[in-house]
């Protein structure tokens, strides 16, 4: 498993990391706690040294078994995880240095840990950005040793450039095939200051995997199937943002480019290409874990390959998704 430098955090982690919404369960389903620790120890042994959760996954449960698990493993493993999104209503005005404190202090419970390597803030309101309170609060929780570093998941490239008026030491954002707008500035920005770049939403909630189809139908539980309109959250989380039939369209144009129905090793190998920290993959069980790290054994990808990518981007998704997010 190759390395690269996490930014000013100066941590050294995986190109593939783990990201675990579905840690031990499909979308909507049950948490499986057994299927979870198999899944993170298939992760250990492919060399993933970086885990990214949150608060809310599985209410709490995904924090506390990484804990569980961290305590088996006497080698480093970073951990990221997000505050914000428990709160009800999830407003600007909820970013306070009381919930904040509190929402780290719930962190450092559930995953039994003294110090947090780094939190991020999961996809505030926009108006957090433009309330130095808040990241004063961090800077706070960063002094007194509760947290090591800080940064924001964004939906938002704009949100991504203004956090860099603060102490951030990481991004995670949206980035892959279809959603190619961050390499325009935002990575360079990020190089500039020292950055680190987590890579979320890398598969397009699956499209980019190659395996679906217009028939294809997903569970009602599943948000591939509630929030195609962003009726429960932000619209570009789902497919990033694009029209079902037009990224079923647009995949199978991908799969003629490789040459392969199964397109996905080679858009984490398209991620990777670019000058990113980590990029974070979902997995809810060791199979998906292998799978993601089969990207590292895709040759590098040809500069005609990566141009014929971005025609696709520019024929079937650009308009949809490029001046939204």
């Amino acid at each position: 498993m190759n390395k690269r430098r996490l930014g000013k955090t100066n941590y050294e982690v995986s190109e593939i990391a783990l990201g675990t919404w579905q840690l031990g369960s499909k979308w909507g389903e049950e948490f499986d706690e057994k299927e979870a620790m198999a899944t993170l120890e298939a992760a250990y042994a492919q060399g993933i040294n970086f885990i990214d959760t949150a608060d809310v996954y599985k209410d709490r449960l995904s924090e506390k078994t990484i804990g569980k698990f961290l305590k088996t493993k006497k080698e480093k493993i970073y951990v990221v995880t997000k505050i914000g999104r428990r709160l009800n209503p999830h407003v600007k005005e909820g970013y306070t240095k009381e919930n904040l404190t509190r929402f780290v202090d719930e962190a450092l419970e559930n995953m039994e840990l003294n110090s947090l390597d780094l939190v991020l803030l999961h996809c505030p309101p926009t108006d957090v950005f433009y309330q130095p309170e808040t990241f004063r609060a961090l800077d706070e929780l960063k002094k007194n040793g509760k947290i090591q570093h800080y940064g924001v998941s964004v939906e938002r490239v704009e949100e991504a450039i203004k956090a860099m008026d603060y102490d951030i030491s990481a991004v995670e954002i949206i980035f892959n095939m279809f959603r190619l707008r961050p390499d325009e500035l935002f990575f360079k920005l990020a190089k500039e200051k020292e950055i680190g770049t987590i890579i979320r939403v890398p598969l397009a909630s699956g499209l980019l995997t190659g395996r679906y189809t217009l028939e294809t139908t997903f569970g009602e539980q599943d948000h591939r199937t509630y929030n195609r309109n962003g009726e429960a959250f932000d619209k570009g989380e789902t497919f990033s943002g694009v029209d079902y039939a037009t990224g079923v369209r647009a995949a199978e144009e991908l799969k003629k480019i490789f040459g392969t129905d199964e397109i996905a090793p080679y858009a984490l190998k398209w991620i990777l290409a670019h000058d990113i920290s980590t990029v974070i993959p979902g997995a809810s069980n060791e199979d998906q874990v292998r799978r993601n790290v089969e990207a590292l054994t895709v040759p590098k990808l040809s500069k005609e390959q990566m141009q014929a990518v971005k025609r696709v981007y520019e024929k079937y998704v650009k308009e949809q998704v490029h001046y939204l997010w």
